[in-house]
């Protein structure tokens, strides 16, 4: 069991770079805290590269050519969460290529669609709630938060070892793929909107969430198959993206 005391230490200088954006999209690795995720990421099969444990934490049960123990004041450094239980792994993001939007496009089940959302807590939840509802995968527009930051981890809850999420997807390989595999798409918009309820979801159907502060662009507008809105009474103009995402999900498995 290998242990590290100096944070000039090649392999602990490579988890701390993880804690940025661009570090993990050049890698294609990630953090993971907690003993439950990395029990759940185990189980499902993901590459974890290192697992980094606390002097003083409780690291039965997992690999041990992967562990490595670290001093107090190093884990602390890398750990994110202020009341850690001492266990962060680097572990493998999902692929996402050109290739993979085909794959899931091509393949059966309803996709939701995230434009530009930007809060970590919403895209996580979002991504256990598609799990939650039954649906086949999660589309990320270029300009959404990382999902592979530790907040978005965190909200998502093991989801996103188990639904398959590609991100960084450019509205043009979006749109050609959805109608080269006859896909219906179901965009939040209030003009020219009808109820969600009278909306006419299919097996094939891909659900669309806009931005917090802007919806969707004009983009996916021009482009949708149907507009849907989501009623609200009182002076309320919007709902949390989150919270819609979960409305339209399941109404969507509700009807055909």
């Amino acid at each position: 069991m290998k242990v590290i005391r100096s944070k000039d230490n090649s392999t602990y200088k490579l988890a701390v770079k993880l804690a940025r954006r661009k570090f993990r999209d050049d890698t294609g690795m990630y953090l993971l805290e907690g003993v439950k995720p990395l029990r759940d990421a185990i189980e499902t099969g993901v590459r974890i590269e290192y697992i980094f444990a606390s002097e003083d934490a409780a690291a039965e049960g997992f690999p041990q050519e992967k562990l490595i123990i670290l001093d107090r004041k190093l884990f602390g450094e890398l750990s994110d969460t202020p009341s850690s239980q001492g266990i962060v792994a680097m572990v493998q993001q999902q692929p996402s290529s050109q290739e993979r939007l085909k794959e899931m496009l091509s393949a059966s089940g309803r996709l939701v669609v995230l434009d530009r959302i930007q809060d970590p807590g919403n895209m996580g939840t979002i991504i256990r709630t598609a799990e939650a509802a039954g649906y086949a995968g999660v589309i990320l527009m270029k300009g959404c938060a990382d999902p592979y930051s530790p907040k978005v981890v965190r909200a998502a809850a093991g989801s996103l070892f188990r639904m398959p999420v590609i991100h960084s997807v450019t509205e043009s390989a979006l749109f050609a793929e959805l109608k080269l595999h006859g896909r219906s798409m179901f965009v939040t918009a209030l003009k020219d909107a009808v109820d969600y309820r009278e909306a006419g979801y299919g097996s094939n159907s891909v659900i669309v969430i806009g931005n917090e502060g802007q919806g969707v662009s004009d983009s996916f507008i021009d482009t949708a198959d149907y507009i849907i809105k989501i009623p609200m009474a009182g002076a309320i103009e919007s709902l949390n993206a989150a919270v819609a995402a979960g409305i339209l999900m399941y109404e969507s498995q509700r009807t055909e």
